[in-house]
């Protein structure tokens, strides 16, 4: 039986959502949220661990007598941003908004987690992991694993699901390999010598390398990848001087890099190197190159991929699962979950904005948007899935 059929108190979720979304705390800062989840757990009767990674929270539910377990992931910080939504449960906390839908994620898996404590039907141990700091780099999901959380709580497979715009409330997206990009940061920092500007021979100008390495590192990916593999590297930034009559004695200019595979970011990487100096050189400057790898490309493995689209269509059918959705340029850091343990990664629709509950915003589904928000509609949706998930992973 299905949670979609059967959850009869979904308001109470819906409830628990909009207060997390109302009090965003950003990464490695969840105390209250992880309150919330740490209390709803053992009130429900699960064993619960705090304080991992910080602010992560895993709660374990055991039957039966297998040894075979699961892990089900959802993030709880939110963004930086400043919510220009006017609905009753909009952030109280100026520059913090909850513009992704962790807030909704926490949410389906907490009722997933009640339900099953309920009345699960499985045999083996559910492990619900609540992870701090999955935006702005900060890495949650690998200090989580740096702390201990697959040695304390043994895992078969980990799964997560993110809210997205993929079309219709309700549908699922997956592919059985590389689903989204790794994320990187590069910045190269040019070293001349200061000057007045209109000195520049007194000098070694920074800035005119700058803007010469801003428009050759355009190129780079059509030389060091193959045309067959997708990659992208954009420039976001570039800097000079505070003031229109100095040359300084540095500038820099940097960005982001997306691969689907580590072997690109290295050639990427190296011919980044190669290229800021070589240019550096030229000018006759100096160049510092950093390039911060903050997660790895999402890549789902067949067997598990396989098992959740056939966990996917028992909820929704098969017409609302597309097990070849193809890879996106954005980054999850889940990735380092599955570089150490089998999984899945996958996407629950959150519809157009245009079909919402009444007293709901009516804002974009796009994430990271500043008038986003968590569609409540596939928060039964999503908790079927997870409880499908577990049961039939730990079936008898």
């Amino acid at each position: 039986m299905n949670i979609v059929d059967t959850f009869l108190d979904v308001s109470k979720f819906v409830s628990l959502r909009r207060d997390i979304h109302a009090h965003p705390e950003l990464g490695f800062e969840e105390h209250r949220t992880s309150e919330i989840v740490a209390n709803r757990l053992k009130e429900w009767g699960l064993e619960v661990h705090t304080g991992v990674a910080g602010t992560g929270v895993v709660g374990v539910l055991k039957r039966g007598s297998s040894n075979r377990s699961i892990g089900l992931r959802a993030d709880l910080d939110a963004l930086p941003l400043q919510e220009e939504n006017h609905f009753p449960h909009r952030s109280i906390h100026p520059g913090k908004m909850h513009a992704c839908g962790h807030d909704g994620h926490t949410t389906m898996l907490l009722a997933a987690a009640w339900h099953l404590s309920q009345s699960g039907q499985f045999d083996g141990s559910i492990n619900f992991i609540f992870q701090p700091a999955e935006e702005m780099g900060k890495a949650g999901a690998k200090k989580m694993i740096e702390d201990g959380l697959f040695q304390r709580f043994p895992c078969d497979a980990v799964f997560a699901l993110h809210n997205f715009s993929i079309g219709h409330v309700g549908h699922f997206a997956l592919n059985h390999g590389a689903l989204m990009a790794s994320s990187n940061t590069w910045r190269v920092t040019i070293h001349g010598q200061g000057t007045h500007a209109s000195l520049p021979h007194t000098g070694v100008d920074p800035v005119a390398a700058v803007i010469d390495l801003a428009q050759q590192v355009q190129s780079l990916v059509s030389k060091v990848i193959n045309s067959n593999e997708r990659a992208l590297l954009a420039v976001t930034q570039i800097q000079g001087s505070g003031a229109p009559n100095v040359i300084p004695d540095l500038a820099f200019v940097g960005g982001t890099i997306r691969t689907f595979s580590e072997d690109a970011s290295d050639k990427l990487e190296s011919g980044l190197n190669r290229l800021a100096n070589g240019i550096a050189q030229a000018h006759g400057c100096r160049a510092e190159v950093s390039f911060l790898r903050a997660s790895p490309p999402v890549v789902n493995y067949e067997r598990e991929a396989k098992f959740a689209a056939e966990v996917m269509r028992e909820i929704v059918g098969s017409a609302a699962v597309n097990e070849n959705y193809p890879a996106i340029m954005s980054a999850e850091d889940f990735a380092h979950m599955l570089k150490v343990k089998p999984g899945c990664y996958a996407f629950i629709g959150n519809g157009d904005g245009e079909h919402r509950m009444p007293d709901h915003g009516s804002g974009p589904c796009i994430i990271h948007n500043t008038s986003f928000d968590f569609n409540d509609e596939i928060i039964p949706i999503g908790a079927s899935y997870f409880v499908k998930l577990a049961e039939k992973w730990l079936s008898h």
